[in-house]
């Protein structure tokens, strides 16, 4: 079993191009390289060119680097894509994607962008490793999920992200502390995403300045079920790595699961005892997944 860490994915302003640099030397496990919210209509142009040469030019290690484009139908989308034919990234993640058939057209673009392209008389062919993630943060998107997910058996979909600041100004939900108004709609997400083996990351922390919170909403979205979480500022990137990679103590706790299990005596059972608990074949797939993130966190730190 294999895993890629996404504990925690940095938004990065693409008008900004000391951040895009910084970058370069941040512990974060995913850099999602921003073309649309925190860029002005008027910068979308230089935000574009400027993230287009940052991934052209690599130096990120082995940091997963994402470019959010602007969303499907806005002036710019188009343009984005295009100028990502020549600098594909791990992925590209779009924002307020409501129905499959979105998914499906967004698929025929990465095909061209993965497949390889003419452009200016001379053939590109860049790496076909370019993953789709998208952006639940509309109503539609809730109540569509089902057929969002699945979409991925046929696409190129990897990567749910929650969406709550735009959420909640399309419902006008005041979620509090604790994100009483957000429950059902996480949940439904989180679900959703399993139906289809998918990673999901929840949604930022707005208050920089409030670690305890902070902290408080990450050990929430474990909880939930999320896989990581996205951030807005550099400060919160240790913080959220460590709530979401797995303790010591369920990593020794998973590995002493696999070896049980490898037991001679255990072989063909589906319920043995480990440690005075009963445990069954459900919590050996669980603790191969907890031990393939642990290495998978180890390898990255090396």
């Amino acid at each position: 079993m294999t895993a890629r860490p996404r504990r925690s994915c940095l938004y990065m302003p693409g008008a900004n191009a000391k951040a895009l640099e910084k970058a370069k030397t941040l512990p974060a496990d995913v850099l999602l390289l921003d073309l649309e919210d925190s860029v002005a209509p008027e910068a979308k142009e230089t935000a574009r060119d400027q993230v287009a040469s940052a991934v052209r030019g690599g130096g990120y290690g082995k940091r997963e680097v994402v470019v959010r484009i602007n969303g499907v139908g806005t002036p710019w989308c188009a343009d984005d894509l295009q100028e990502l034919v020549t600098a594909p990234p791990d992925a590209v993640l779009v924002p307020k994607v409501e129905t499959a058939k979105q998914i499906h057209d967004l698929g025929v673009a990465l095909d061209i962008l993965n497949d390889g392209y003419i452009l200016n008389d001379q053939h590109v062919t860049p790496s076909r490793g370019v993953a789709l993630w998208i952006m639940i943060e509309t109503p539609r998107a809730i109540f569509n999920l089902p057929e969002i997910v699945a979409a991925a058996a046929e696409s190129r979909l990897q990567v749910l992200v929650m969406g709550l600041n735009d959420l909640a100004k399309e419902t006008r939900m005041r979620p509090g502390a604790d994100r009483t108004a957000f429950h059902w709609a996480m949940s439904q997400t989180v679900t959703a995403a399993r139906l289809q083996g998918l990673t999901v990351i929840d949604g930022v922390f707005n208050d920089i300045s409030d670690s305890d919170g902070f902290e408080a909403e990450c050990r929430q979205g474990l909880e939930f079920g999320f896989d990581g979480k996205t951030l807005i500022h550099p400060s919160q990137i240790e913080l959220c790595n460590s709530v979401f990679s797995p303790t010591p103590q369920e990593v020794a706790r998973a590995r002493a699961v696999i070896d049980a299990f490898a037991l001679p005596e255990n072989a063909g059972k589906g319920v043995i005892k480990v440690d005075g608990r009963m445990t069954e074949l459900l919590h050996l797939e669980e603790a191969k997944r907890v031990v393939a993130v642990s290495e998978a966190i180890e390898s990255l730190s090396a």
